[in-house]
């Protein structure tokens, strides 16, 4: 017998310790392993055990829900004191003296009325049965604690020996702002010391990569609670990092014969319930009335592209037509999710739509994974693509979903790209592609995304004329390549640690003239860089040349150009170029030539 095996999970879900398992044991084995599967009952059973320390140091702890989430687990309980970051060793510890009491998880049912009896001093196992269909529950039993889960755990707390808890949160009741605020501890488990350290690694590197953090110190953007959650402001240098990603862009959009166009960001209602954004997105939009009619600020820019395209008549011959717009959109998110630039209020997508026959939505979305492929190869990013099937929410008829679906996975099966499946992941008017991406410390995030859609045309009876004169319905392909600015600015500062390539760093030189005397020449430098469009700083402020140097540093600016008698009398720079720790000196002439050959990396 493996000594990997986990145990065996058994028709009913039950999982069988290996110590008892029979060699005629006719289950399906479990690895013990890191895989999806391993992992979740792991994760899992630690938050149970999670939850049993916290009984045993809080005596009045009262228990919510505990789910395994895409990075570990977590729980959510009442407690009386306050619970903080400085507790969570405590908390460790105690699991580890749990663990050597060598519990077995046992596994038993009673009936719902059964169970709501049994906890009935307990509300918030009410607000959990609450939410149980089923007429049996299970619990799952681990020493003198226990609690209702549908399951399955490992069979005993032995295997448990690699966690750590990461943090502590606020957390409403059922994820409802208006209820009773929960004590929400995350913790992360895995199969083996080993992956558990890298993790902790990973997560120690996050921590200095912060970008709320750096983007602080460098002075990018600022959030200011007074003005709203959520809302964020962009500072000179964040502005200027910001242009020029949007400049990137655009000049890659126009190469592909992307059109921009801009919409409102404001529509009536009624253009809401038309597109089904109000019936099925509606929770998420923020409504107000006008001269006593209801308009919807814009969650999203597809209707604002397809009243354009209706303008004007189209013929079969204007297709594919791409639009392409930043667009500002606003939507209303729990404020216990809010996180830096990650998840925000309002927020800019680099979104483009195309109009196509049927015909084209194979050649147009390999079009757009070859855009992708290109901006992600720019900034250094694997990824991996997922095709996300029709939502329990969803606008349209299932037949209409298949074919869309079908020409998204056909499109990728034709070119030999690589995909998973999300089931019931898709947008409520289509199926999508989603891009994932890793960054530099192998963190995931979800970016881009392309979605093929018949419904919202049909719903606003959007036309072009065919080859046989008859008017048909064009195919609708949504697409977004960054996803948001904010977010995808988020990411890269992380991604780089603030150390931005030369062609997106907002400050790209800075000039410290050693003396007054130095900084006339310092600044005519400055404006023929702005001339090439680059963007420096000069440092003449009365500060000692050795602080205004690590001043400098700290910006992680990719050059630093010291001025002094020799240089200004040769017309020259002695440069200290911090990414490839050289300093050297060159000609203007030389410099210039360096610095835009620089410029020319960041064309896509």
């Amino acid at each position: 017998m493996s000594e990997n095996l986990i145990g065996y999970m058994d028709d009913q879900g039950n999982i069988i310790d290996t110590q008892s398992a029979g060699e005629n044991c006719t289950a399906t084995p479990i690895e013990y392993d890191n895989s999806e599967a391993a992992l979740e009952i792991i994760r899992h059973s630690t938050a149970h055990l999670m939850a049993q320390a916290i009984k045993a140091l809080y005596p009045d702890a009262q228990f919510f829900v505990g789910p395994v989430v895409d990075e570990g687990f977590y729980y959510d309980f009442r407690v009386d004191e306050k619970i903080g970051e400085e507790d969570l060793k405590t908390i460790e510890k105690k699991m580890k003296e749990l663990i050597k009491k060598k519990y077995k998880i046992e596994k038993y049912e009673i009936s719902k009325d059964e169970a709501l009896k049994k906890f009935a001093n307990d509300d918030l196992k009410q607000a959990v049965l609450s939410r149980i269909p089923d007429e049996t529950v299970s619990i799952y039993k681990q020493g003198e604690f226990e609690d209702l889960c549908r399951g399955p755990h490992v069979p005993a707390l032995r295997f448990l020996n690699n966690f750590k808890l990461t943090r502590v949160a606020g957390a409403y009741l059922g994820g409802d702002e208006n209820a009773e605020m929960l004590t929400r501890i995350y913790g992360v488990a895995f199969a083996d010391k080993a992956s558990l350290k890298a993790y902790v690694t990973m997560m120690e590197e996050a921590k200095k990569r912060d970008h709320r953090k750096i983007g602080t110190e460098m002075e990018l953007f600022m959030f200011n609670e007074e003005s709203g959650a959520g809302l964020p402001f962009w500072m000179p240098k964040g502005a200027k990092l910001r242009y020029k990603l949007e400049q990137i862009l655009h000049k890659a959009h126009l190469v592909r014969e992307y059109e921009p166009v801009r919409g409102p960001e404001i529509l009536k209602a009624d253009m809401w319930r038309t597109s089904g954004h109000y019936a099925c997105y509606g929770e998420n939009m923020y409504l107000t009335e006008i001269d006593g009619q209801e308009y919807g600020i814009k969650p999203m820019n597809c209707i604002g592209h397809i009243q354009i395209f209706k303008q004007t008549q189209k013929s079969y011959r204007d297709l594919p037509l791409r639009y392409y717009e930043y667009g500002v959109v606003h939507r209303h998110e729990k404020s216990g999710v809010l996180h830096g630039l990650l998840r925000v209020r309002e927020f800019t997508q680099d979104d483009a739509h195309i109009f196509c026959t049927p015909e084209q939505i194979a050649a147009e979305v390999i079009e757009v994974v070859e855009f992708v492929d290109s901006v992600m190869k720019l900034f250094g990013f694997d990824y991996t693509m997922e095709v996300s099937t029709k939502p329990e929410k969803a606008i349209g008829d299932d037949e209409v979903w298949e074919m869309a679906t079908q020409g998204l996975k056909d499109a990728l099966n034709e070119n030999s790209l690589p995909f998973t499946i999300d089931e019931g992941g898709g947008a409520f008017y289509g199926p999508k592609i989603d891009i994932k991406i890793t960054d530099a410390i192998g963190r995931k995030w979800q970016c881009g995304t392309i979605q093929v859609d018949f419904n919202l045309p049909e719903r606003f009876e959007v036309e072009y004329v065919a080859e046989d004169n008859t008017r048909k319905q064009p195919v609708m392909i949504h697409r977004a390549i960054l996803g948001s600015f904010e977010r995808f600015i988020g990411i890269l500062t992380e991604h780089y640690a603030g150390e931005f390539p030369f062609f997106l760093a907002p400050t790209q030189v800075i000039f410290i003239p050693i003396t007054e005397n130095h900084a006339d020449y310092a600044n005519t430098l400055k404006k023929k860089l702005i001339l090439e469009g680059i963007d420096s700083e000069v440092y003449d402020k009365n500060d000692s040349l050795n602080k205004r140097i690590r001043t400098a540093e700290k910006q992680r600016v990719p050059y630093v150009v010291i001025i002094g008698d020799e240089e200004v009398a040769n017309n020259t720079v002695a440069i200290r170029n911090r990414r490839n720790r050289e300093q050297y000196n060159l000609t203007q002439d030389e410099f210039m030539v360096e610095l835009t050959q620089q410029l020319q990396e960041g064309k896509i």
